[in-house]
């Protein structure tokens, strides 16, 4: 098993190869690839790498598959005893992306 755990948009991802993965909406292209470094953490054979706090030697290749919306989340506001209610709600956007391979330089 080979997996990395990454920081990406502000969030921290375990990537596995060829797996997907769902992200915030990523304003780029279908099917292009791109290249993550902010690697924290690298798992190959039983054997990890840890880095302070980013490895330099290792790049994540990830290509982007699909643009998405999620699930509808309800926020409702109400104050006790002063007839004050409030409804909203919104879809997220997502990005479907696929792990395809973890790059190691020399």
């Amino acid at each position: 098993m080979v997996y990395a755990i990454v920081f990406f948009l502000g969030k921290q991802l375990k990537l596995i190869e060829n797996k997907y993965v769902y992200v915030p909406h990523l304003h780029e292209d279908l099917g292009k690839n791109i290249f993550l470094n902010k690697v924290f953490l690298f798992y190959k054979n039983g054997y990890s790498q840890i880095g302070t706090p980013f490895l330099k030697n290792i790049n994540v290749q990830v290509e982007i598959l699909q643009h998405l919306k999620g699930n509808k989340i309800i926020i409702f506001k109400k104050k006790r005893r002063k007839g004050y209610k409030i409804k909203n709600g919104f879809r997220p956007l997502f990005t479907k992306i696929k792990v395809i391979s973890f790059l190691q330089k020399e």
